[in-house]
C-alpha cells in the first residue's frame, strides 16, 4: 500500500484550479504529493468567451478545446484530472456526480481539499462544487456508507480558494500560500487556457497582491501568494 500523501482539488470549471490554486497544486506535487483534481464541467457554456468568437463555434467544439486545454495544464502543474462533464450555467449536482466523489475521498484519503468559496453571487456554480465537495466529505466519513472495515478514512481539512471578487463573496483569506519556487510553472498553466486569455494578466496581478500580504503578515520577503479560507479550525499543541 502506497504512503505517499494526496491532495483533492474539486473546482467547477476548468480555469478555476488554474487560476486560484494553481500554485498549491504544482507547490504539492514538486513536494511528492499526489494531487488529483475533480473537474465538473468543461466550463463550456459561461467560461470559455474566447472559444465562442470562432464563427460557426460548436457546443461540442468548445468542450473538446476546453477538455484539452484543462488537461494540459493538470499535466503542467503535476497533477491528475477527472472530468465529470455535469455541464455549466447551470452545474447541477446529481446522485451518480456525488456517489463518485464519495468514492475519490475514499480512495485518496487527501491530506487536504482545495475548492470554491461557500458564496458567489457573481457565479453559482462555484458554490455549487464547494457544497458537493462538503457534502461527500461528510458522507465518505460514515462507517455505514458502503461499509469497508478494512479502509482507513478521516475527513481532511478543507481550504477554500479565492474567488474572482472576494469582497462580494464574503471572503476573508485567512492563509497565504508563497507559490514564489512555482509562479513560472503556475504562469506557464495560464498560457494554456487560450479560452480565457482575457484572465492571464488579472491573475497575474491578484498573485502580486497576495505575495505583498504575505510577506507583511510573515515579515519573510515573498513576491507571489495565493489567498486561501480554511473552513474548519486548526488544532494546536502551542499557539506560537
Amino acid at each position: 500500500m502506497s504512503h505517499q500523501k494526496s491532495a483533492l482539488v474539486i473546482t467547477a470549471h476548468p480555469g478555476d484550479f488554474v487560476w486560484r490554486a494553481g500554485g498549491a497544486i504544482a507547490l504539492h506535487a514538486r513536494k511528492g504529493y499526489k494531487v488529483k483534481i475533480a473537474c465538473l464541467s468543461y466550463g463550456e457554456r459561461g467560461e470559455s468567451q474566447w472559444a465562442w468568437k470562432t464563427a460557426g463555434v460548436k457546443l461540442e467544439d468548445v468542450k473538446a478545446q476546453r477538455k484539452a486545454e484543462a488537461a494540459e495544464a493538470a499535466g503542467i502543474l503535476g497533477a491528475e484530472i477527472e472530468f465529470f462533464d455535469a455541464g455549466d450555467y447551470p452545474l447541477r449536482g446529481t446522485e451518480a456526480i456525488l456517489d463518485r466523489l464519495i468514492d475519490i475521498y475514499r480512495e485518496e484519503a487527501p491530506a487536504f481539499v482545495l475548492t470554491h468559496s461557500l458564496n458567489d453571487p457573481y457565479n453559482v456554480d462555484h458554490p455549487e462544487a464547494t457544497r458537493l465537495a462538503q457534502e461527500a466529505r461528510i458522507i465518505a466519513q460514515a462507517a455505514g456508507h458502503k461499509p469497508d472495515p478494512a479502509r482507513a478514512y478521516a475527513a481532511p481539512p478543507v481550504f477554500l480558494f479565492e474567488p474572482h471578487q472576494p469582497e462580494q463573496c464574503d471572503y476573508k483569506p485567512n492563509v497565504i500560500l508563497n507559490i514564489d519556487d512555482v509562479w513560472e510553472v503556475k504562469r506557464k498553466a495560464f498560457e494554456v487556457l487560450a479560452a480565457q486569455k482575457h484572465l492571464w494578466e488579472y491573475y497575474t496581478r491578484v498573485a502580486l497582491n497576495r505575495g505583498m500580504q504575505g510577506g507583511r503578515n510573515s515579515g519573510r520577503a515573498m513576491t507571489y501568494g495565493e489567498a486561501y479560507q480554511r473552513l474548519f479550525p486548526m488544532v494546536l499543541e502551542e499557539l506560537a
